[in-house]
């Protein structure tokens, strides 16, 4: 437990000064702008890997997520708390009805709910429904999130291969053309809206490839 603690104090820490360093360009569709200064519900969804560079609109947006259980969870969840945003704890074995109530809730409430729609285990870059789910609770738009880093620390072991930029990296975020709320009588676990959901992530992704060259 105080080894948890410990490292998640650290890592908050060393997160906060490495991000001073990184020259971040954030460009948001007017749609999201307009319903997170109204308070309406909304979705960011992300592939696994990018939520390290995705931390960055914590303290921006003030975003809600959902956390796991597990230690390594503990730690993300106190480094998002730390930059101001909200969770929801639970996982796909423990806690993840609960867990999916209260991002429902923090949803309802207008803070901006951000997601990574391959997990919580993979496989890799493979949409799942509970983005959909949600969607169609909150009757909220999903936002693809596109990044790219000019340079990129990879977690090789790590299954997500997650990427950690690196210092002075420079960091676009973009916000993809949205996918509308998922209807009452759609199937979540529809192929088809995965599919959708897929080709923006990626299309959102080159997107912020060619900004990257933008100075």
């Amino acid at each position: 437990m105080f080894r948890t603690v410990l490292l998640s104090r650290l890592a908050s820490i060393l997160y906060r000064l490495l991000s001073v360093t990184w020259r971040v360009r954030v460009i948001e569709d007017p749609l999201f702008v307009g319903r997170r200064e109204a308070g309406l519900p909304t979705l960011l969804a992300h592939w696994h890997g990018d939520e390290l560079a995705v931390l960055h609109l914590v303290s921006r947006l003030h975003l809600a997520t959902m956390t796991s259980t597990s230690s390594d969870g503990q730690i993300i969840d106190y480094v998002i708390r730390r930059l101001g945003g909200v969770t929801s704890r639970g996982s796909s074995t423990r806690g993840g009805i609960v867990a999916l109530k209260g991002l429902l809730r923090l949803g309802k409430t207008g803070r901006p709910i951000s997601m990574a729609v391959d997990g919580p285990k993979g496989p890799l870059h493979q949409v799942k429904s509970g983005v959909f789910e949600i969607s169609r609770l909150l009757d909220a738009p999903i936002f693809p999130v596109g990044v790219f880093c000019t340079s990129v620390f990879v977690f090789k072991k790590s299954w997500n291969k997650a990427i950690l930029p690196c210092p002075f990296s420079r960091i676009t975020i973009i916000f993809g053309e949205p996918l509308g709320p998922v209807s009452k009588r759609a199937d979540p676990r529809s192929s088809e809206l995965a599919e959708r959901l897929s080709l923006s992530l990626d299309n959102a992704k080159q997107q912020a490839l060619k900004f990257i060259a933008v100075p």
